[in-house]
């Protein structure tokens, strides 16, 4: 059963997130694994006010929603992603000002490694082809790119992230858009830790 606490500490969690600025009104969607079932944020429902009553319950394995509730038109890639990723709990899509700038560019960053906190915290990201919302096809190209990444660029559109926890998610959100800052800002004039860099930092750090 989901009780009461729990949907009150995923709706603090979207005001969380909305708070940290990492989507507008409604651009994002957030998921949360309790036991084998999935708290998603209702279609249409905005994440900074995010309030109990649009909040979704879903069993995972079947998708079948259990509180009334329409989920996100996003929730396919959230249950493929819980299904695939039984260490992840939480995945968040969004839409966070720079790193979006950065899924419209034309020619898109190959690394993202600007500074230390990307590749130990966010890992390498994934860049999928433009697909319509909601749609199966983008559903898909998600999911596959989730299953060894852990924040994926949509063209066009915006990115997923996902983790252990609301902490690791924010984190892992918040240094993907400080890394796409330091790209723009720079109008694509920087450099990125070479791949010495990063074993010294796994190795150290």
């Amino acid at each position: 059963m989901i009780t009461k606490e729990q949907i009150e500490i995923f709706v603090a969690q979207a005001h969380r997130y909305g708070e940290a600025r990492l989507m507008l009104c409604s651009s994002g969607n957030l998921s949360w694994r309790v036991g084998d079932k999935m708290l998603v944020s209702g279609t249409g429902s905005w994440l900074p006010v995010l309030t109990p009553e649009k909040v979704a319950v879903c069993d995972i394995m079947s998708g079948q929603v259990e509180n009334g509730v329409r989920p996100s038109m996003e929730s396919v890639f959230h249950l493929g992603i819980l299904r695939e990723r039984p260490e992840v709990n939480v995945v968040l899509h969004f839409q966070s000002e720079y790193a979006t700038v950065v899924a419209c560019m034309k020619n898109k960053p190959s690394n993202f490694n600007v500074t230390l906190e990307v590749p130990y915290h966010v890992g390498e990201v994934a860049v999928v082809p433009y697909y319509r919302p909601g749609s199966l096809e983008l559903a898909n190209a998600v999911i596959e790119a989730m299953k060894d990444h852990d924040a994926v660029l949509l063209s066009n559109h915006g990115q997923v992230v996902c983790g252990r926890d609301f902490d690791e998610v924010l984190e892992r959100a918040l240094f993907f858009e400080m890394a796409c800052r330091v790209i723009v800002q720079s109008r694509m004039d920087y450099t990125v830790l070479s791949r010495k860099d990063v074993e010294d930092l796994w190795e150290h750090l």
